[in-house]
């Protein structure tokens, strides 16, 4: 996987556009001059636990004796699911729990951004190649920041789109993100095939 096709990946699956809703419901009753700051805090809070995650994955792959090919297969899944849900899913089942008042944590830092999605990508892509773990965080801070501008911007972006602009650019990004699973999906497949050759 290169730099690009990784920060593209991860971009697409902490989903900004997506969680545009999410931020702007769960935020309405925290005052306009401080939400900004909510925003903020949040995706910090999220960035530190995906990088958690980032440096301990091939431990804990190492750990759960998980092969190659079933990370490969096991991500393809996963991100299908993710893909199927942005085109044909809605995020209102994350506001279930929120607490009154102001976020901490949960939902927007997790799971909105630093989800099972985004922990389970981060686990792939450093699971195959360890030894480029550099070029995986350079490309999850890349992702990362292209969503906080979309997040910081939301209430903007929302007057300038709309409820159906901004659906529609959500199951584009879905569309995207299903060909990618597909292909991991058959590389891991392919991988599992050659390494068990009788």
């Amino acid at each position: 996987m290169s730099f690009l096709s990784a920060s593209i990946l991860l971009f697409l699956v902490m989903d900004p556009f997506g969680n545009m809703p999410l931020f702007l419901c769960v935020l309405k009753e925290v005052p306009p001059e401080k939400r900004q700051r909510v925003i903020a805090r949040e995706l910090l809070i999220a960035l530190l636990v995906l990088f958690v995650f980032l440096f301990t994955g091939p431990h804990l792959l190492k750990i759960l004796q998980v092969s190659e090919s079933s990370l490969r297969i096991a991500g393809g899944i996963i991100l299908f699911l993710i893909a199927i849900k942005m085109i044909f899913g809605q995020t209102e089942e994350l506001l279930q729990g929120t607490p009154d008042g102001e976020p901490f944590i949960v939902p927007l830092a997790i799971p909105a951004i630093a989800g099972p999605s985004a922990v389970a990508t981060i686990l792939l892509i450093v699971g195959q190649e360890p030894a480029r773990w550099p070029e995986w965080a350079l490309s999850l801070f890349l992702a990362w920041v292209s969503s906080a501008i979309i997040l910081l911007l939301s209430s903007k972006l929302d007057r300038i789109f709309g409820d159906k602009g901004l659906n529609a650019i959500e199951r584009l990004m879905g569309l995207v993100l299903t060909t990618v699973s597909v292909e991991m999906l058959l590389q891991g497949l392919r991988l599992f095939f050659d390494n068990n050759k009788v």
